[in-house]
């Protein structure tokens, strides 16, 4: 998919200033195939996160919702591309709300995925490095940051994310929110997003949230959270 291409056309225009722009620009690292998103392959099993987080869990997270996302966004750039062959900008328009949802909510998890891995292996510890050296400047020690990170999940109203955030002048840490599958983008570089949908944790922890917000620590991969600060 080249969305250098796309942004040149006037229907995705259009949708894009109806409110459509946030994803796209977050789209770069993201899965494509023969012009279409696609869903990513999980670089480990669906129950290598146990028992933290359950199989059955990561297969409806990643097989079900995940894909939901890639066929709902794939469906609104078609929609798009019909809508310019006709020359219907305001048909475009209309896609706006569709390409943020199932385009955000694609960017989200293929980067969520990134962030785990079995406790066995990468996931869980404490970051070092730079990272380290960061987070203690920015927020005074590793412990604070949990603290921070897991106030702001148990803080979101509904569904939505935590992120923990690289300002792309600054280079200061800092942790957001975001409602529902909108993304990071501006001058903000998404380092660490953790999923606070029911759909990420109800099957195994039902409406106790907390316990898996502290569970998720445990096979949180903070290489490739390295890997993202050091871009």
């Amino acid at each position: 998919m080249s969305f250098s291409l796309l942004r040149t056309t006037p229907a995705l225009r259009a949708a894009l200033r109806a409110g459509a722009a946030r994803p796209v620009a977050a789209l770069s690292g993201t899965s494509f195939a023969r012009g279409q998103a696609t869903l990513p392959d999980l670089p480990y099993d669906y129950n290598a996160l146990e028992p933290y987080i359950s199989a059955k869990i990561m297969e409806l997270h990643h097989s079900k919702h995940h894909q939901t996302y890639v066929n709902g966004f794939n469906t609104a750039l078609q929609a798009i591309a019909e809508a310019e062959s006709k020359g219907d900008l305001t048909k475009a328009a209309a896609q706006a709300p569709l390409i943020n949802f199932h385009g955000g909510g694609h960017v989200n998890h293929s980067l969520f995925w990134e962030n785990l891995a079995p406790s066995s292996r990468d996931g869980g510890g404490e970051p070092s490095g730079a990272l380290r050296s960061a987070i203690d400047e920015d927020f005074g020690s590793f412990d604070a940051l949990r603290k921070e990170i897991n106030a702001a999940l148990t803080g979101i109203q509904g569904s939505g994310w935590a992120w923990l955030v690289k300002d792309k002048t600054t280079g200061t840490l800092s942790v957001v929110t975001r409602a529902n599958q909108d993304p990071v983008t501006g001058n903000l570089a998404p380092l660490l997003g953790i999923d606070a949908w029911e759909h990420a944790y109800y099957l195994q922890y039902e409406n106790r949230k907390a316990e898996y917000f502290d569970a998720i620590w445990n096979v949180l991969n903070w290489k490739t959270v390295a890997q993202r600060f050091e871009k």
